[in-house]
């Protein structure tokens, strides 16, 4: 018997230009969206850090100085789960274990620390990272939202 796919109750979606000033609307745009669960002020600010780090690697590691677009997609179901899907065009990564490592970084030059995947993973129940060098990256953060009414 096949499962068939969780449709959400509720999802967003929006697509930005890969520059670093659009990182700060990203983390403003997930949060209002994710405000009708009525999470926790540390349940938001720990989605917020983590789709910061997402946005920021999509800008500054997918498409390097190259220019393309980010786009965000916020999914909402049943039990207050949440799916947070940010996806670029960039250049790609051969080896997403080895990116996914603590410390790694491909700009050391630019005196990056290496733990944008670690953060995620520390803030997040779940990280799923895709990526096919030349074509992109896909990131899918989730977590259940708890909510300040539940505490």
């Amino acid at each position: 018997m096949s499962r068939r796919p969780l449709r959400p109750l509720n999802e967003m979606s929006l697509t930005f230009p890969a520059l670093s000033q659009n990182e700060r609307f990203a983390r403003l745009a997930v949060s209002g969206f994710l405000s009708q669960l009525d999470p926790s002020i540390s349940e938001l600010s720990d989605i917020k850090t983590a789709v910061s780090e997402a946005v920021t690697n999509a800008i500054v590691h997918g498409y390097r100085d190259a220019e393309g677009d980010v786009t965000l997609q916020v999914r909402i179901f049943d039990h207050d789960r949440v799916s947070i899907k940010i996806q670029d065009k960039g250049c790609g990564m051969e080896d997403v274990a080895q990116a996914m490592t603590p410390l790694y970084t491909t700009s050391p030059e630019e005196e990056r620390a290496g733990l944008g995947f670690t953060i995620m993973e520390t803030f997040m129940e779940k990280v799923k990272v895709k990526s096919k060098a030349g074509k992109g990256t896909t990131v899918i953060l989730e977590r259940t939202i708890q909510g300040k009414r539940r505490l």
